[in-house]
């Protein structure tokens, strides 16, 4: 089905509604009728059951807002409402979705890209349960016997390592973050806030007679050195008064380090986070676990080296067991296992603390829990699984997808990649456009009629881009020699200048570590990734790019009045809700609620700040627009180039007042490289940014990049997108494997010469890809 036109849309629904009756006994097809949430225009559809099910459309279509936001937040919310209410009372309220009906749901599993939290204590193997199992193995079958499963649990105090309680790591303060040994007291050594010259506890120290104010630190005795860092608390006498004296690190950590670091004010807050570094512990070499626990082994190896080994060769260590006492349990060791290195997770071990995961290798480990699960009919609810993939890793994705939905699971995917598109039992499009101009059914059907319509995605599907007719040439180069962070294999590579490089490769193979760790911190390199935007919830577009600030400029000079007045931060802030537009409710131990301002009615402004005018629109008015909205209303001066720049990075349908929270990975990314765009002559380092595009913007990424490169910059993307690939002057390809199986240069040329001679799977891939033999 096409609809085309918002009448014939409008039409069919009625035809659906009308039908509804009929298809009241039927439960093969999940029933959406009206569902307006975020953009979307009173959608109606039917899903089938039990089937793989694609979203696409562009970015801000509705996809995420019909599949999330409706379909899997209804779900969850049914299922809470069947608890009693003091259970309910500890979970997160939940309101339901702005929609007339959904018939037809099953519970809602939602495995997507959020990072896995900061518990230092979570790994790989706790949050899969396989260290769960493996402990169970060594509890059952290690030499000599040590205890229970518990006996090799570093979250137990019968496992865990004294020294750092289990964490393997240790706090240690790094004195160069507290003095500068090349001056004196008095010329101001100590960096510590607080620790100024003149200030109490610099008088105090100064003062002490334990060392001369007037000597610089790096020429103290030994002995003046221990005192003047790690004296215990001691009376001195200062003048005629007695004072209490204490080596600077003794009062730092007492002072500043024991005290909850969010409770601290910024400045300190960042002091801490500079002066503290983790080390590993020295007691357990950061394995965790007592000596009881280390020493402990099966088949001649210990729980520690089994937890640190790549997962790819624990599953092949674990495959050789043979012992009945733990048969069974073995078995499913070996299943979680080969489904880590099936779903292309083998190249991580067990002891990987979970928090470093990347959002699709998080959102990958969340799926291997659900493969082996006992459960049917539960409807599963993915959002762009592809993400981080290399082509050879996606087909084994898409088989994971139909093995789930062959336990008779229905499966939904938000997704843009044509390889996992095409093995959809169907497709649902939205669009035609983002923002407003989307939120509408564009079709639904089967594959071979999506290639039929007259869509984006249908005419974008086979879309191939080509190779360069002729590449750009250097205009230097960045060496990097002997790089061996992490799995990289002492690498010498040279990366041009001047020209848009690709670094490639499999999943695990290398890539981050070359180019964070060797590039990335170089002087003038800018790096736009998908990471998460440091603000509150007052951040917005308008307030991160600076934009914000001339279109207070223009209102004032407008109106006469102060620029301040139109700042929601400031002093236009309404005065009920402090600027937010909502009012935040802290109910003690259930989940805080946040509603709407009465005062404000959610705009954040005073009312007299709502009443000047700006071509004839007041400040909350503007805030509500889109970008493309503003660029319309802003048609000269500096917001007009900013608002140019994010609409070249596909950002145009975002809110100028939506909260930076709100926005995806490769919205930041898009976000950040906006900001970024106006300097010539830099290196920029990219990282996936297809992540979230359409085919059809794609081609506008390859445009924006292209534009960078001809304004005299050099690009470096890591990527595995076919297209950017085809696009690029030159490729650094890593590999051949992942892991220890990675980590070498397998390939440094044009497109066309890995194309035309290319072994590699990438160069296999993108053979494929512009249709070469």
């Amino acid at each position: 089905m096409v609809f085309s036109d918002p009448a014939d849309s409008a039409r069919i629904h009625d035809d659906v509604r009308r039908a509804d009756h009929s298809a009241a006994d039927s439960h093969d097809q999940i029933q959406v009728r009206g569902a307006r949430e975020n953009n979307l225009t009173g959608v109606s559809l039917d899903i089938p059951k039990r089937r793989l099910t694609v979203f696409t459309g562009v970015s801000g279509s509705g996809k995420s807002s019909l599949v999330f936001d409706t379909i899997a937040a209804e779900s969850r919310r049914l299922i809470n409402e069947t608890y009693t209410a003091f259970i309910q009372g500890f979970m997160p309220s939940q309101s339901r979705p702005d929609v007339d009906s959904l018939r037809n749901l099953s519970p809602a599993i939602i495995v997507d890209q959020e990072r896995m939290g900061v518990n230092a204590r979570s790994t790989v193997g706790t949050v899969t349960d396989t260290y769960t199992m493996l402990r169970i193995m060594f509890s059952r079958i290690s030499t000599p016997y040590v205890g229970p499963a518990t006996a090799f649990s570093f979250n137990r105090a019968e496992g865990m390592c004294p020294e750092c309680e289990g964490l393997g790591k240790v706090s240690d303060i790094d004195v160069n973050e507290l003095v500068n040994a090349e001056l004196s007291l008095n010329e101001g050594a100590i960096t510590v806030p607080g620790f100024a010259v003149g200030t109490w506890y610099w008088q105090i120290m100064a003062a002490s007679g334990f060392f001369d104010p007037d000597v610089k630190l790096k020429d103290y005795t030994p002995e003046q050195w221990e005192d003047f860092l790690h004296k215990p608390t001691t009376k001195v006498k200062v003048g005629s008064n007695n004072f209490t004296y204490e080596g600077l690190i003794v009062k730092v950590r007492r002072q500043y380090l024991a005290k909850d670091r969010e409770s601290m004010q910024p400045g300190m807050r960042a002091f801490a986070d500079r002066a503290v570094k983790l080390t590993a512990c020295s007691a357990c070499g950061g394995s965790r676990l007592n000596e009881a626990a280390r020493s402990a082994t099966v088949e001649g190896r210990t729980i520690v080296e089994c937890s640190s080994m790549q997962i790819s060769d624990l599953a092949e260590f674990v495959g050789g067991i043979r012992n009945p006492a733990v048969g069974p349990m073995l078995d499913s060791l070996r299943e979680t296992l080969d489904s880590l290195v099936e779903i292309g997770l083998g190249y991580l071990s067990l002891d990987r603390e979970s928090s470093t995961l990347s959002g699709g290798e998080s959102q990958r480990v969340r799926m291997v829990r659900h493969l082996s699960s006992p459960l049917t009919d539960i409807t599963y609810v993915f959002d762009e699984p592809t993400v981080g993939l290399h082509p050879h890793d996606i087909q084994r994705m898409n088989g994971l997808l139909l093995q789930l939905r062959d336990k008779g699971n229905t499966v939904l995917v938000v997704e843009h990649k044509p390889e996992t598109i095409e093995i959809a039992d169907h497709v649902v499009d939205l669009g035609p456009g983002a923002g407003t101009g989307g939120g509408r059914i564009c079709y639904a059907g089967d594959l071979g009629g999506l290639r039929k319509s007259d869509t984006l995605t249908g005419r974008y599907l086979d879309h191939r881009v080509t190779l360069r007719d002729a590449v750009r040439r250097p205009t230097g180069q960045l060496t990097i020699k002997d790089a061996s962070l992490h799995n990289l294999r002492d690498v010498n590579v040279d990366i041009p200048l001047g020209v848009l490089t690709v670094v490639t490769g499999v999943a695990g193979s290398g890539k981050s570590s070359l180019i964070h760790g060797y590039i990335a911190e170089e002087d003038g390199v800018v790096v736009a990734d998908q990471s998460a935007i440091r603000g509150s919830r007052r951040s917005n577009p308008a307030t991160y790019t600076g934009l914000l600030d001339p279109i207070r400029t223009a209102f004032a000079k407008a109106n006469g009045v102060k620029p301040g007045l139109f700042s929601a931060n400031s002093e236009g802030a309404c005065p009920n809700c402090k600027g937010v537009g909502l009012i935040y409710t802290d109910l003690a131990m259930m989940a805080g609620v946040a509603s709407v301002c009465e005062e404000c009615e959610g705009k954040r402004f005073k009312p007299e700040v709502l009443t000047y005018r700006l071509h004839g629109k007041h400040i909350g008015e503007v805030l509500d627009m889109t970008v493309a909205e503003a660029g319309d209303f802003f048609k000269t001066g500096q917001p007009r180039a900013i608002l140019e720049r994010l609409v070249a990075v596909g950002l145009g349908y975002i809110g100028l007042g939506q909260p930076l929270t709100t926005l995806s990975g490769g919205e930041r990314q898009r976000l950040k490289l906006a900001i970024n765009m106006a300097k010539n002559g830099t290196v920029y380092v990219l990282d996936e940014p297809t992540t979230g595009l359409h085919l059809a913007d794609v081609d506008h990424l390859l445009t924006l990049l292209d534009r960078l490169v001809d304004d005299g910059n050099s690009v470096i993307v890591i990527e595995h997108h076919q297209a950017v690939m085809a696009h690029a002057d030159w490729i650094i390809d890593l590999g051949p494997g992942a892991g220890h199986d990675g980590g070498q240069v397998v390939f440094t040329g044009t497109p066309a010469e890995l194309v035309a001679d290319g072994t590699t799977l990438t160069g296999r891939h993108l053979r494929d890809y512009v249709g070469r033999p």
